[in-house]
């Protein structure tokens, strides 16, 4: 189990030029695309998410990822949960390797009460620039990701679209995290603190009347 530490931005679709100068800028690395595909999965009562969880698949240029998160906790912007990640064969869930690995004994009850009943909820498709900032002894990888969460209701197809600056502490200090936010929102008028999760995005545009 890790815990992932990152800080969520909305990004106006006319900062996003600016914003991807900045990390250049700061870098000095043009940034590498990245297409992820994902698919997200409940049971049809939202089991997972009554239990604070969520599961996806991912598809990347590598292959495969099955990964588990908890909510976790989100403030300002800043979200830290408990994730479980590993690569898998293809598209089809390994429930039972991610159970073995899951160390959470409540989480872990939950999926597998789930496991019976999942079914696809909604997908989220999105490119995902990348650069690595390092300062010191921290690595901080940036992101800015912008594509669309797409859920089928009773045989309509639901968007919303995706536009977001990601900073995630891979190693080193949190303080530095905050640091470079402060420092990207300093130069790039109109960046917010985002506390919705793409996977909540996916809830709320399925329940939307």
């Amino acid at each position: 189990m890790g815990i992932e530490r990152e800080i969520k931005l909305a990004l106006p679709a006319e900062q996003l030029s600016a914003a991807t100068r900045w990390f250049v800028a700061r870098t000095g690395a043009a940034g590498h695309p990245v297409a992820l595909a994902n698919i997200y999965f409940d049971t049809p009562v939202l089991t997972l998410a009554r239990s604070k969880s969520a599961l996806r698949l991912r598809h990347t240029p590598d292959g495969w990822l099955q990964t588990f998160k908890t909510a976790g906790e989100a403030s300002a912007g800043m979200h830290s949960r408990h994730e479980w990640e590993m690569p898998i064969a293809g598209e089809a869930l390994e429930i039972e390797t991610l159970l073995q690995a899951c160390d959470e004994p409540t989480v872990a009850a939950a999926l597998r009460g789930a496991a019976p009943d999942l079914i696809e909820l909604f997908r989220t498709n999105f490119t995902r620039t990348l650069w690595q900032v390092t300062s010191h002894d921290t690595t901080i990888e940036a992101a800015i990701d912008q594509g669309e969460v797409i859920a089928k209701v009773n045989g309509e197809t639901r968007r919303a679209p995706i536009l977001e600056v990601e900073l995630e502490l891979k190693s080193g200090d949190e303080a530095a995290l905050h640091a470079l936010a402060d420092e990207l929102r300093a130069h790039v008028p109109g960046l917010a603190p985002d506390n919705i999760s793409k996977a909540q995005r996916g809830y709320r545009l399925r329940e939307q009347q």
